[in-house]
């Protein structure tokens, strides 16, 4: 029998629900709303959420001393348009996508051989390999930061893309979670699949690669959002060549660019920065959800 659920706690459970929505989105909001402001707007807090939008004079106008209607911008388009154009935005961004798409890759070819030998294969030592795994995910990434960069720097590897993805290139989360989504796939596909005469090999990517689509797709998510907004490492690594630098540091150029004092396109920046993760997290809200849950084959 299934126990009900008296509406009084159905109703406290919904508002714990909404406050702690309300928490995590009011940043998010707040960036959002003052990227649309005016920089009186933002310094006394009215305007409403987008701001009166009232047209302002361009500041190239101003220094040039011109004030025909041709110069009299929005503060939104002002905002964003500094954002993009002030500084090489686009080319941050353009990194940011060469960076996490080439993390995520390499991470791929190497979890899922692993995981399948974990989960698949019986081999001397399996479970000592497994536990030491279990170790790895306890090492927080800033203890090794070091050793990486001394090893980077004798190979004369700093300064350059390589310096940003290789290190990387092996997640043990993501053997972790791609083993546990192998064990809910069953034994008989796999021996089907080697009495057709496939290779190991060939059982990871023809027959247990298209199984793991869900997982796949959250674990595409954990790591790419965690290498996007990655501050400590570029920031250790690139010091010389700011063509390489990923958008966490263009955010930090862009704030001493402008001095400190207009939010409003330091939040434009933010926002043009986070828009890329939300809407794929939508878009692949339910495949994520699938592959957290680790809902195996149906």
């Amino acid at each position: 029998m299934t126990r009900s659920v008296s509406p009084l706690a159905e109703a406290a459970r919904h508002v714990v629900l909404l406050v702690g929505a309300a928490i995590i989105l009011l940043p998010f909001l707040y960036m959002v709303s003052m990227s649309f402001k005016a920089p009186d707007e933002i310094v006394s807090n009215t305007g409403g959420f987008f701001g009166a939008q009232q047209p302002m004079l361009d500041e190239h106008c101003a220094v040039t001393a011109l004030s025909s209607d041709l110069c009299m911008v929005t503060p939104a388009w002002h905002n964003y348009t500094k954002a993009l154009f002030s500084n090489p935005l686009p080319r941050y961004l353009l990194n940011g996508v060469i960076v996490t798409a080439s993390i995520f890759l390499l991470q791929v070819l190497v979890a899922l051989p692993c995981a399948y030998a974990l989960a698949k294969l019986k081999f001397w030592g399996r479970d000592v390999v497994f536990g030491l795994v279990l170790f790895c995910l306890l090492i927080p990434v800033h203890a090794i930061g070091v050793p990486l960069y001394l090893m980077l720097a004798k190979l004369g590897m700093l300064n350059s893309y390589a310096a940003l993805v290789l290190p990387w290139t092996i997640s043990v989360f993501g053997i972790f979670l791609m083993r546990q989504f192998f064990m809910t796939v069953p034994d008989d596909l796999v021996d089907a699949a080697r009495m057709d005469g496939m290779s190991e090999f060939s059982i990871v990517w023809r027959v247990m690669a298209p199984t793991a689509v869900p997982a796949l797709i959250a674990f595409a998510i954990f790591s790419v959002v965690a290498h996007w907004n990655d501050y400590f490492w570029p920031r250790l690594v690139i010091t010389g060549n700011q063509n390489l630098f990923t958008p966490p540091l263009g955010i930090r150029e862009f704030r001493n660019g402008i001095d400190g004092n207009q939010y409003g396109p330091l939040m434009a920046t933010a926002t043009i920065i986070v828009v890329p993760m939300v809407v794929a997290f939508l878009v692949a809200q339910r495949r994520f959800i699938e592959g957290i849950t680790l809902s195996g084959m149906k």
